[in-house]
């Protein structure tokens, strides 16, 4: 009697696993069996906003199933990272994170979230982040830059003081000698910042600017990325000027526990749209880095910049 009980109870135990596991295993394969919404912490317009909607769009393609794209800017993303933290982890929720979700808003305390509550889908984009000023500006490089505001006012424009962008900003300002007489927030840093003289110099991206950029209102002084930006050629990189070497990235993100299935579907349809005639005419035409670094390296590559951020966090005291 004993053994038989024991054995309807081992059996009993094997089956709910069994169901567990195909289950899981079903809901996984049918994903998205229910809509899925993409978190953008930033308004609609740049880089990241128009790749996420591209991966959207080709999931629509893909599953049958259309995705909505939601804009939720503030906080220096933290009020979109914030949303999607408290999802559960099923896959239904994407984060499209630039790097400072992971790295400079830990390192300051600010975020209401910890480095495991999220994991990486991968990484999509290397920003063509610049530094910009109007095409008067009497100064075209970091050093005549730095030169000239020993004795004159600049105001620089960013994108907020936890951004991993204004910190290497800073880091290069201190290190180059450039004194910056005021500096302030944005949350788009675009060609009217410049035109209306909220600021004399940007920290922002080619798409904010693109306008400006081809009409010759506008003027770059560097290019804050690994190599030199194919639609401003002629105007060298932070690391050539300077010898710093970060740059900053934007991925897809799901809670930390989404299933590894889940995430390599999330994967395939985004490395399918990042193949698209679409993503390599916005790289050609605005100089952005697009390619896909899968969950793994991913991990590798935060882990990397989460150590290199905190050192460049001490130039924004």
């Amino acid at each position: 009697m004993k053994k038989t009980l024991t054995t309807m109870i081992a059996t009993a135990m094997m089956t709910a696993c069994l169901v567990l596991f195909v289950g899981g295993s079903a809901y996984a394969a049918d994903y998205p069996n229910r809509p899925v919404k993409f978190i953008v912490p930033w308004p609609p317009g740049d880089l990241e906003d128009i790749l996420t909607r591209l991966i959207a769009e080709e999931m629509t393609k893909t599953t049958g199933k259309p995705p909505t794209v939601v804009n939720k800017p503030g906080g220096g993303g933290l009020i979109g990272a914030t949303d999607v933290a408290n999802q559960p982890p099923n896959g239904l929720t994407i984060g499209s994170f630039v790097a400072d979700i992971l790295t400079t808003h830990l390192h300051t305390g600010n975020a209401p979230y910890t480095a495991e509550t999220f994991e990486p889908v991968g990484i999509f984009l290397d920003y063509p982040f610049v530094i910009a000023a109007r095409a008067d500006a009497p100064y075209n490089t970091l050093k005549e830059l730095a030169a000239y505001s020993q004795a004159h006012k600049v105001s620089l424009g960013h994108f907020g003081y936890q951004a991993l962008p204004t910190a290497i900003t800073f880091k290069t300002a201190d290190q180059e000698g450039i004194r910056f007489s005021s500096d302030a927030p944005f949350d788009a840093n675009d060609c009217s910042t410049l035109a209306t003289g909220d600021a004399d110099v940007i920290n922002t991206t080619t798409q904010q600017i693109l306008a400006c950029l081809k009409s010759g209102e506008v003027k770059l002084l560097a290019a804050m990325t690994h190599e030199r930006i194919a639609i401003a050629p002629d105007v060298p990189t932070l690391k050539e000027q300077t010898g710093i070497t970060q740059t900053t990235w934007n991925g897809l993100f799901v809670r930390k526990g989404t299933s590894d299935k889940i995430k390599q579907r999330i994967a395939e349809i985004a490395q399918k749209a990042l193949q698209t005639q679409q993503a390599s005419d916005l790289s050609d035409n605005t100089g952005a880095g697009i390619y896909w670094l899968d969950g793994e390296a991913a991990e590798q590559q935060i882990a990397s910049d989460y150590a290199q951020s905190k050192a460049l966090l001490q130039f924004m005291k």
